[in-house]
């Protein structure tokens, strides 16, 4: 049975989730005693929402996040809400739309898929896609490590991710998957504004199945004698490069 809370910890994951949706923060556990100029802002915000907030002993927070760096501040949140993937096929539906959209296949580190959430955000995507199976879900972990992230993306999981590939081929999208095997540079193809990318896992990559959907695969440059770049960096280069040759595919409009 799934969750119907969890929590967040960190100054950026809370200020955001309280910006992004403040009617899922059940209440925010503060440090007592500490007198940190982030946490009197997260005070004044939380209590200009009507939120519950609370002074705490520091162990207190110490105990919840089990050893990890909380920065004096702990939210008890509704659970993380995933987007259903028939409600994505309905948003991007209309032909005109220019989306990116972001296929992770079975990554398993909790912090690249933060940092890669994070990066993905400040690059215009709007959508993941994740597999149920053999991968990483939104956790407290993910969301502080995504800088709060996390709170302004939609993430589908889904049974099949060829399936899913399939369907936004379907709907007029184009699919490009990052293979550090493939002889094509990121930088030699202009690539279509409605794209899918696909990203594999840190160790193996894009599974063959999920490849063989790709209408084309490229690979970054290497020129140093490491093969190949953390899966969340290498995302973040790719993501600039679509970002560098289609500025105007600004879907910030879209959130609000």
């Amino acid at each position: 049975m799934a969750q119907s809370h969890q929590i967040i910890f960190g100054v950026n994951p809370v200020l955001e989730k309280l910006n992004a949706s403040s009617e899922d923060v059940q209440e925010i556990l503060i440090s007592q005693g500490s007198d940190r100029s982030a946490l009197r802002h997260i005070s004044r915000e939380a209590a200009r929402r009507g939120v519950r907030l609370v002074n705490v002993d520091p162990k207190l927070l110490d105990r919840l996040v089990g050893g990890q760096r909380h920065q004096g501040v702990v939210a008890r949140v509704e659970a993380f809400r995933y987007l259903a993937f028939v409600e994505l096929l309905e948003r991007i539906a209309p032909p005109s739309i220019a989306e990116r959209i972001l296929i992770l296949d079975g990554l398993t580190d909790p912090r690249n898929f933060g940092a890669l959430l994070r990066t993905a955000e400040a690059a215009g995507v709007r959508h993941v896609v994740i597999p149920k199976d053999r991968s990483v879900e939104v956790t407290p972990l993910v969301v502080k490590a995504s800088a709060g992230a996390v709170h302004h993306l939609d993430i589908s999981k889904v049974t099949n991710l060829r399936r899913a590939i399939a369907d936004l081929k379907k709907n007029g999208f184009w699919v490009v998957g990052l293979a550090a095997g493939s002889g094509e540079s990121i930088y030699g193809r202009s690539y279509p504004t409605r794209l899918v990318i696909v990203l594999g896992s840190e160790g193996t990559g894009i599974r063959p199945i999920n490849q063989r959907e790709c209408d084309f695969l490229v690979s970054i440059p290497m020129l140093g004698q490491v093969s190949s770049l953390n899966v969340s960096v290498a995302a973040a280069v790719f993501l600039y490069e679509l970002f560098r040759q289609s500025p105007e595919v600004d879907t910030h409009e879209a959130r609000s």
